[in-house]
């Protein structure tokens, strides 16, 4: 039996981090996948030439590039602006709202809208620290979990890794590749969540060749001016081996009994694999 997942996201490029081997691997295994934004990634960093001709346009591109990467039918934009990792949000643009700005009733039923149009079964969100906590992650959360509510939708995941898992792999990596100076290591340590609270592990090494396609497509967010590698480039220079290891599994906590108004049940410490099991 088919079913559609919904997977929504800040920017383009998150989704490739956090969900596209869960994306990839719906998508081959005959479901139907959507791909929405809340925002159009315009103060994401990039290097000047790709930043030249507008680089909320060049993000937008990569983004479909990625989507068709993993099989992805529909890609949506909710219209917001980014709101910038920097201490002050900028004034909102003309027209539009910065989406950390945005109501959150708001933005919940442009994204139930899709919901109901798409009859989405799974809606991937963000857990409540927003991974790595970028204000348009955290509001992502919010979002992700009033536009649940407001749909129905049977089941509401939160993407997210065990902050052990993070944190060891990312010393892994550090044995063999340095990484740029804005990558800040002692963040991981109070990011993501506790491996007690994840629900889901999901299996994507049979797709990595998918995620990996995902990553390389958002080329702007591998650049920085004078030749030097950001985070994402440095994930793609990550060996082989270690790479799949480090990306081939995808985590989740189930946020649906808290959507629902019912009392959380605590996790059984059997680690679900597939996120369309039990799904009416």
């Amino acid at each position: 039996m088919s079913h559609t997942l919904l997977a929504f996201h800040a920017h383009p490029d998150d989704e490739a981090l956090l969900t596209s081997g869960t994306m990839a691997r719906a998508a081959a295994e005959g479901h139907r996948v959507v791909l929405v934004v809340a925002t159009d990634g315009e103060l994401g960093q990039a290097a000047a030439d790709y930043a030249a001709d507008g680089l909320a346009a060049r993000r937008r591109a990569e983004l479909e590039a990625s989507a068709r990467a993993l099989g992805v039918a529909r890609v949506e934009h909710l219209g917001y602006a980014d709101s910038g990792l920097g201490p002050d949000v900028l004034p909102d643009p003309p027209g539009r709202i910065r989406f950390v700005r945005a109501d959150t009733d708001e933005a919940a039923r442009r994204l139930a809208t899709i919901l109901d149009e798409e009859h989405v079964d799974v809606l991937l969100g963000y857990d409540a620290n927003g991974g790595y906590g970028h204000p348009d992650h955290k509001k992502v959360h919010l979002v992700a979990r009033r536009a649940a509510e407001l749909a129905g939708t049977p089941r509401l995941l939160e993407a997210t890794v065990p902050r052990d898992a993070i944190t060891r792999a990312i010393d892994l990596v550090g044995k063999v590749y340095r990484f740029p100076p804005e990558f800040d290591r002692h963040s991981f340590d109070r990011a993501f969540s506790a491996r007690r609270e994840i629900t889901h592990r999901i299996n994507v090494r049979r797709h990595i060749a998918a995620k990996r396609a995902s990553m390389r497509a958002h080329a702007s967010q591998a650049s920085a001016d004078g030749g030097a590698d950001r985070t994402l480039a440095a994930f793609l220079r990550i060996p082989r081996p270690i790479y799949d290891l480090v990306f081939g599994r995808e985590w989740y906590v189930d946020a649906t009994p808290a959507v629902r108004g019912v009392a959380g049940q605590a996790p059984t410490g059997v680690m679900r694999r597939d996120v369309f099991a039990g799904v009416p």
